[in-house]
């Protein structure tokens, strides 16, 4: 039986108050027997024994309870570190403030009075000491790469070896201690100095920050002194200062809290530069939206160019117009003589941003690399560019220069594409109002079909821990005829639905509309995919028209017996890949298209199917948009080509199959407009 996260952390909490508990009775009657010549026979390391188990279990309670810094708030994370220290501190004060009560009597001399107390502020200490690490783990891996996660595992691993070579019985200030105590000093400064979420902290945060992490500092040293304290003053069972894992903990914390205050303050100059950019994009979205009605798409660029020069600092600029045929109707300029533009374009040295220029790209796909550098031919050194894109067409090109080599960085990029986005939606809002007032009921039916589409598409693909899932669809025209869809009968059942209606555009995606429909009525009874297949058909006969009819393939799959049941309606062949054989084929099965056939006969012409599957394995679903497309010699690209594909990237992750296969398809067709609607659905196994 596997315990949830709750039942962990109390556990682990139990265990180790339950460790602690052991650890002081067995040092009381330790210290007992030394004191009245008994002994007890307990062994030397079993105290260093139970101590370890109770830093466990702590470091377990801790890493369940401490929320990653990805899903909280910074401040959050240092707000829970400052509570724990202030409770773990007033505590201890008490503990010690009730000590000096009776430091005038014989209770005060007593060997196992002073080793209690001693041993509620070591579990005061490690509450504070494993708490706060744990955070500052979540801190340092905020935005991890692999080489990060590699490090700070050896710097774990080098702690527990600390934490057993306590075993040996070695002290402060020997040889062999000194020794290994200074490789995790080494180690801790190595990851002291990750503090990338210091950058995402706003002027305001960053004061906070340096509060608490000052407090956790006086909490640090006032812990440190009263274990110096204590080991000096008397005679004790078990000392801290002697113990290499909790000095390395201590000594780290420390290190990392002083590093964090001071790149956060010497960070302070550079926050208002960030929030007085930020103030910028949101000062020019709510400009570009409220631009009036009567206003043209020239003074939208204006803006643009404008704006943009400000947020970068840029030292020149243009824009360039082009119109629906990418042909240059106009060129905007700052600080800029228009005859030297062209001279400019022949020291880009970067190919990205030359294609940007001569929009030679999708654009549903804007290239990665916007910034450059120029050569020497140029007075300027440093190049970032942005095309403009309206409703997938490119219309303009934003282009800043700059004097100093590398004069753009990303933070600027971003806010440049910002600005470009807030363009893009003024001069669509100008097109779709002009587009309106000429053709209005052709505007209303678009955007019904719109929504519908919308609609038709699940937004989210909710599969469980057992699958994972990746969909691409584009349609011809506006609107589409293709639909998939998804459903959860259960943690062990998943139904995945695909299909193509006959024809394209707005009486397709209301037929998909329909089909719909249907599919979330029918996937809740608990049918199978042929039962499903012939209700649907049922349904569809009544209200589909008689010239159309919709392919269609059904597919359920069972988890917990690691089967798929499918039947198939008209719709493409399913495409399946077997890891173990590392092969791809198509299921060749019987099916009849959804309306073809109206009457109890149809469930004669489909079938149901099934087969085994192992993880790893994939399934490809798909519409024949995809088979069907052509190149420019009027080749299909047929199935082979697909089987092909997907073997080429079966070992990849399903987004990246779906988009290599989408790449492989656009590169066989030369990315030329396609005559259908196509749609891809990635099944992988886990």
């Amino acid at each position: 039986m596997r315990l949830s996260n709750k039942g962990v952390t109390r556990l682990s909490l139990l265990f180790a108050f339950i460790f602690w508990l052991l650890l002081l009775v067995v040092d009381l009657l330790t210290l007992f027997g030394q004191t009245h010549n008994l002994n007890f026979g307990i062994p030397s390391l079993l105290p260093k024994g139970m101590f370890i188990l109770f830093i466990i279990n702590l470091l377990i309670h801790f890493r369940y309870t401490i929320t990653k810094a990805e899903s909280v708030n910074f401040l959050d994370l240092l707000w829970k570190v400052f509570v724990t220290g202030l409770f773990t501190t007033v505590l201890s004060l008490m503990i010690r403030f009730v000590f000096s009560i009776i430091g005038t009597s014989a209770l005060a001399k007593n060997e196992l009075i002073v080793n209690f107390f001693y041993h509620l502020n070591i579990g005061l200490i490690m509450i504070f000491l494993i708490s706060t690490f744990i955070a500052w783990k979540r801190l340092i891996l905020y935005q991890k790469s692999k080489l990060l996660l590699r490090s700070w595992k050896f710097f774990e691993y080098a702690l527990v070896g600390g934490m057993f070579f306590n075993l040996l019985g070695y002290s402060l200030f020997e040889i062999p201690f000194n020794i290994v105590f200074g490789i995790l000093i080494l180690l801790g400064i190595v990851h002291a100095f990750n503090l990338k979420w210091v950058a995402y902290l706003n002027f305001r945060q960053k004061w906070k920050s340096i509060l608490f992490l000052s407090l956790v500092l006086i909490y640090l040293s006032y812990f440190f002194i009263n274990l110096v304290r204590y080991s000096d003053e008397n005679p004790l069972v078990f000392d801290l200062i002697n113990d290499i894992y909790v000095l390395s903990i201590l000594a780290f914390i420390f290190l990392y809290s002083v590093f964090a205050v001071l790149v956060i303050f010497f960070n302070l100059p550079t926050s208002s530069v960030f929030e007085k950019k930020f103030a910028e994009v949101v000062s020019f979205q709510r400009l570009s939206q409220s631009i009036p009605s009567g206003q043209n798409e020239d003074q939208v660029y204006e803006i643009l160019l404008d704006s943009s020069i400000s947020a970068v600092f840029a030292d020149s600029a243009w824009i360039e117009i082009m119109d629906n045929n990418r042909h240059i109707t106009k060129t905007l300029t700052r600080n800029l003589d228009h005859n030297k533009i062209e001279s400019i374009k022949s020291a880009i040295q970067s190919e990205e941003i030359k294609k940007i220029l001569i929009s030679d790209f999708e654009p549903l796909r804007v290239p990665a690399k916007t910034t450059g550098v120029l050569n020497g031919s140029s007075s300027y050194r440093s190049i970032l560019t942005y095309p403009v894109v309206v409703t997938s067409q490119h219309m303009a090109t934003l282009v800043l220069l700059k004097e100093v080599s590398d004069g753009f960085d990303r933070e600027m990029a971003g806010i440049i594409e910002t600005f470009v986005n807030q363009a893009n939606i003024s001069i669509e809002n100008f097109r779709l109002l002009n587009a309106a007032l000429k053709t209005e009921r052709y505007k209303e039916e678009l955007k019904i079909a719109t929504r519908v589409q919308k609609s038709l598409l699940p937004e989210k693909l909710n599969t469980n821990e057992e699958v994972e899932i990746s969909a691409f669809s584009k349609a011809a025209d506006e609107v589409g005829g293709d639909y998939y869809d998804i459903y959860c009968n259960d943690k062990n059942r998943l139904t995945l639905v695909i299909g193509d209606v006959s024809g394209k555009g707005t009486s397709a995606a209301f037929h998909m509309s329909q089909m719909k429909g249907i599919f979330h009525s029918l996937v809740q009874q608990d049918l199978s995919p042929k039962e499903f297949m012939v209700l649907a058909n049922s349904a569809l006969s009544r209200c589909l028209e008689r010239s159309s009819f919709i392919t269609l393939s059904v597919y359920s799959i069972n988890f917990e017996t690691k089967t798929v049941e499918f039947t198939r309606a008209g719709h493409c062949p399913t495409l399946f890949y077997s890891r173990k054989n590392k092969t791809a084929k198509f299921f060749e099965t019987k099916g009849m298209g959804l309306g073809i056939l109206r009457n109890s006969e149809f469930k004669n012409y489909v079938e149901l199917n099934g087969f085994q599957y192992d993880s790893g394995d994939i399934v490809v679903l798909y519409t024949d948009g995809i088979t069907e497309a052509t190149n420019a010699n009027n080749e299909e690209y047929g199935y082979s080509r697909l089987k092909e594909s997907l073997e080429k990237h079966a070992h990849e992750p399903p987004e990246l199959i779906q988009k290599g296969l989408i790449n492989d398809l656009y590169s066989f067709s030369d990315e030329r407009t396609l005559s259908d609607d196509y749609s891809i659905l990635i099944v992988k196994f886990k």
